[in-house]
């Protein structure tokens, strides 16, 4: 009996619920008739695409503001006597790190031997090197001056926009431990 009287209240409230949801669609179909019967508004047109003023880089033969020059008392004097300065010698044997760019090399250790530190450089191809004072790597030319525990401090040759040789210093830091 409690059963019946159970299921008959549900269907009871089923009923009731689904005929308070039939409310209808009238008022969204009378706004939507509304807005129909309105004249339609001008549709501004589309802007012309403008054209960027195309502007020439003149300034290639300057000094890149963002190295600092090291001048040299050996430049300083061939530059007072009209020579052309620094040099990177041709006749010097390159070594295997002169053929990877230095933002491809990372410093992953130190070793010492001897006496004498070592710089432990991955090139690209995951390879490990023993650089020292004196090395060289880089594409520019680039010697190793000091090796420390956490960089290598290095001095590169590069050549400006009117053929003259310039140093600049860089370092290779400690690769970060992954």
């Amino acid at each position: 009996m409690m059963r019946k009287l159970r299921n008959v209240s549900l269907a009871i409230a089923v009923v009731l619920i689904t005929t308070a949801c039939e409310r209808g669609t009238a008022d969204l179909e009378q706004w939507v008739d509304e807005q129909l019967q309105r004249p339609g508004g001008q549709i501004e047109p589309i802007p012309p695409i403008q054209t960027a003023e195309v502007i020439s880089y003149d300034a290639y033969d300057l000094r890149d503001p963002f190295q600092r020059r090291i001048a040299s008392a050996e430049e300083q004097v061939a530059e007072d006597e009209g020579g052309s300065g620094l040099r990177p010698d041709p006749d010097r044997p390159r070594e295997f790190l002169e053929n990877f760019p230095l933002d491809t090399l990372n410093m992953v250790g130190t070793i010492e031997l001897d006496g004498t530190d070592f710089a432990l450089i991955r090139d690209n191809e995951n390879v490990i090197h023993r650089v020292g004072e004196g090395d060289y790597m880089g594409t520019n030319y680039g010697r190793v001056l000091e090796v420390r525990a956490d960089r290598i401090e290095m001095v590169e040759l590069y050549e400006d926009a009117r053929n003259r040789w310039s140093e600049r210093r860089t370092q290779i830091v400690m690769a970060d431990s992954e």
